[in-house]
């Protein structure tokens, strides 16, 4: 019976047999460490392959260089002997939610999905440490050897903590955060079905750094664009004021990006439209700018970014826009009279933008909004059915909304996150990549915004999105609100986050009925080391004196659902699935989709030929079993024969 492997693919074994299904010709052997033959790659001969002329040695070439980025590629392709470890306390909905919020190292959490999400995610958004001397970035250890990198269960400084400050006195400073991304895009890239697109957010410490390791990881052919997002002012009299940020966005095959990308205000000019519509049947006209007025105060908020639409007449829904001015050069002069005073308004700078005749036109049709006297320049009537819904490549979102987010979470708490981002900006990029059931990743989850837009979005579109977190748990600053507040770490806050989200968007729908298909759960799941012992993987190091201590090779203190999940991840099910559990024959079997995987971790030789074939009539795709669950070899023997027998097409291995 053949066994799990029970940790994370060796992206360098996958990568070389995709290059040998291209290039043949390029694989050779080579001894490794251990004087074992393994496959491996003729550079040379690859060179000269991805060439079209001799290649003679190194050659200049365009590319992006920093110390340590070779070994930020072997650190992304190393195996990990880690696991995911379900906690049941900590989640919300565990049996039924389709989210997840996984706790550690980032690095580690993407490595662990590879096979899991492999091509399945179809967004993803990070809100990365932007290296600006004064924030923390992850302490990747480089100075090691490959062996003892994939040993390790812990990446800690000596203090023992996981991230530490890049300041600009670091000599490192653009390199060591430049590994970080790299290593994390290189996987991240992994996980992006052929249509995913991810979104980075930036500033100017880094965004050109970002955009060439993103060219080199997507491929330049890739690039979607850059967001500029204006979210807020400088009043710093000194420098050119920097008041906003970028959203750098690449995407797996451009070509495949399934829809083109219209603003998301598309939802929010259905509503006006449909709210004219509904008034307009109801009121009459000298009633319909009173009632308009009274329903548009009390949703503004929710019609952002068409809040500017604030008036009604007998043609719709209107704002008043600059459209009358020329741009950039002299247009068209002439008078223009204010209808209460008769006096000639103020002219815009350049002039108008069409002839007189167009304007007495406009005049005639009441297109044209003036101000109170004739100080003020006319605007055009721009109705909501005409807005054009083209994406703009710069928005204007005051950051602080982030803040009042979670505020209206945790009364009267503006500050228990530094700087979170705000719902509506990542809401607008979930609305523009995503559909129906997709899955949406964030392995910098900070203070889950993420999580909160993905259920919000599901709320108003009566979809069901799922959501990935990712999150450290790095401790909550000495004498921060959050600290004060009972949050350990910035993980259990995020968490926190999450469960005050999904009800308060239950709260403020009663009438929609959400709780019949709005999955407001997560299941928690924690990186730790191997379930498996160390002497599982290097039977080598075993001694005469381990032998009575290693008859079970799991790990004191882990249970039969820690080994479920690392099955789960091993075999690449999706760690989503409904887990059903029963009692047969009087052991434990657990159901993972019903019969996508059985699994039994009966030990003491607790499987036998009538309990195998017992299983089989559930004819599982697959089934697993503990090694000591079998009371001898002639047991294990007896059981696979029963189940080729009666269950042909299952997949039986075991740990």
């Amino acid at each position: 019976m053949e066994h799990l492997k029970m940790h994370s693919p060796n992206l360098v074994d996958q990568n070389i047999d995709r290059l040998a299904e291209l290039f043949p010709d390029c694989v050779t052997e080579a001894r490794d460490d251990d004087g074992n033959l393994r496959k491996a790659i003729d550079f040379d001969q690859l060179r000269q392959q991805l060439s079209r002329h001799i290649v003679d040695g190194p050659q200049e070439r365009y590319q992006l260089n920093w110390p340590g980025k070779r070994e930020a590629l072997l650190t992304a392709n190393a195996p990990i002997a880690k696991t995911l470890r379900p906690c049941r306390d900590e989640s919300v909905n565990f049996d039924r939610t389709e989210n997840l919020f996984i706790e550690g190292d980032n690095l580690d959490a993407l490595k662990l999905l590879q096979e899991t999400y492999l091509g399945k995610i179809k967004m993803i958004y990070i809100d990365p440490p932007y290296n600006t001397g004064n924030d923390f970035i992850y302490n990747d250890d480089f100075a090691e050897d490959l062996d003892s990198y994939t040993q390790r269960s812990n990446q800690k400084d000596e203090d023992g903590n996981r991230l530490v400050a890049n300041t600009e006195a670091n000599g490192r400073f653009h390199s060591d955060w430049l590994s970080m991304m790299y290593s994390r895009l290189k996987l991240a890239r992994n996980l992006l079905c052929d249509s995913g697109v991810i979104f980075i957010s930036i500033d100017e410490n880094e965004f050109n750094n970002l955009l060439k390791v993103s060219d080199e990881v997507f491929g330049e052919d890739n690039y979607v664009g850059a967001i500029t997002w204006k979210n807020c002012t400088d009043n710093n009299p000194t420098n050119i004021a920097m008041e906003h940020e970028y959203i750098a966005v690449y995407s797996k095959n451009k070509n495949d990006i399934e829809k083109v990308w219209k603003s998301s205000v598309s939802d929010v000019k259905s509503v006006l439209i449909n709210k004219f519509k509904e008034l307009s049947s109801k009121y009459s006209l000298d009633e319909l700018s009173t009632e308009y007025l009274r329903w548009f105060r009390s949703h503004k908020v929710e019609l952002w970014p068409l809040d500017g639409y604030k008036n009604i007449d007998e043609n719709g829904i209107y704002a008043g826009i600059r459209g009358v001015h020329n741009p950039g050069k002299d247009g068209y002069r002439y008078d223009v009279l204010h209808p209460v005073t008769g006096s000639p308004c103020k002219e815009p700078l350049m002039g108008y933008r069409f002839p007189e005749s167009t304007m007495n036109r406009l005049l005639a049709e009441g297109k044209i909004i003036f101000g109170e006297d004739e100080s003020k320049i006319i605007e055009l009537k721009s109705y909501a059915q005409d807005y054009q819904e083209k994406l703009s490549s710069v928005f204007e979102l005051d950051n602080r909304s982030g803040a009042y987010d979670v505020r209206d979470l945790f009364t009267g708490s503006k500050s228990l996150f530094e700087n979170p981002k705000p719902v509506k900006l990542i809401q607008k990029f979930v609305s523009l990549a995503t559909s129906k059931d997709d899955v949406v990743l964030d392995f910098f989850a900070g203070s889950s915004s993420t999580a909160h837009a993905v259920m919000k979005l599901n709320a108003e579109t009566h979809e069901q999105r799922k959501f990935v977190m990712i999150q450290l748990n790095a401790p909550c600053d000495g004498g921060s609100q959050a600290l004060n507040a009972g949050y350990r770490t910035i993980a259990d806050l995020s968490k926190e986050r999450i469960r005050r989200a999904g009800q308060k968007i239950l709260e403020d729908n009663p009438d929609k009925n959400l709780e019949s298909h709005l999955d407001i759960g997560f299941r928690v799941l924690k990186i730790d080391s191997s379930n498996m012992a160390d002497i599982y993987y290097r039977p080598d190091a075993l001694t005469q004196a381990d032998l009575l201590d290693q008859v079970d090779n799991v790990k004191a203190g882990r249970t039969e659902e820690d080994l479920l999940f690392q099955v789960m991840l091993d075999w690449g099910v999706e760690l989503t699935l409904p887990i059903r559990r029963e009692t047969i024959d009087g052991k434990t079997v657990f159901f993972v989709a019903d019969n996508a995987l059985v699994a039994c971790f009966d030990t003491h030789g607790g499987i036998t030929d009538a309990f195998a074939r017992q299983l089989a009539t559930y004819h599982p795709k697959r089934l697993v079993f503990r090694d000591s669950g079998f009371a001898a070899d002639s047991t294990r023997i007896n059981v696979e024969q029963a189940l080729q027998q009666l269950s042909p097409d299952t997949d039986v291995k075991s740990i």
